[in-house]
């Protein structure tokens, strides 16, 4: 999976955090504090399109763009992929649970996708 730079992140961010689509120079305009050049904002969505972050809508100067997946999407993802290195996936969810500061809310997660109640427990 590609990974994101700093400001794809921040751009990414930006879309994330509201899946309006967007044009560059909105983008632009929400990284207000970078000072960036509206060059460097159309190469970073260039890159970000590349890679599958983004999608593009409209054309010309009407170009908009858009998450191509939720931050959630993405993160589970990379979980799957850096599952899938690991010679004992099982070790590894287990170290991932076992250190959690989540007991509760990770069992009631797993009770959900196996389809049970959290009251259930059988």
């Amino acid at each position: 999976m590609a990974t994101l730079g700093e400001l794809e992140r921040a751009v990414m961010d930006v879309l994330w955090n509201d899946p309006t689509p967007r044009t560059a120079s909105q983008l632009r305009s929400a990284l207000g504090d970078r000072e960036l050049a509206a060059t460097t904002v159309h190469t970073v969505l260039s890159r970000l399109e590349t890679k599958g972050f983004v999608r593009r809508e409209g054309e010309g100067r009407g170009k908009r763009y858009i998450a191509a997946s939720t931050r959630e999407e993405h993160v589970a993802a990379l979980m799957h992929e850096v599952l899938d290195q690991a010679p004992d996936r099982e070790a590894v969810l287990a170290r991932f649970v076992g250190g959690s500061r989540d007991d509760a809310g990770l069992r009631t997660l797993l009770q959900r996708v196996l389809g049970k109640r959290p009251d259930d427990r059988t």
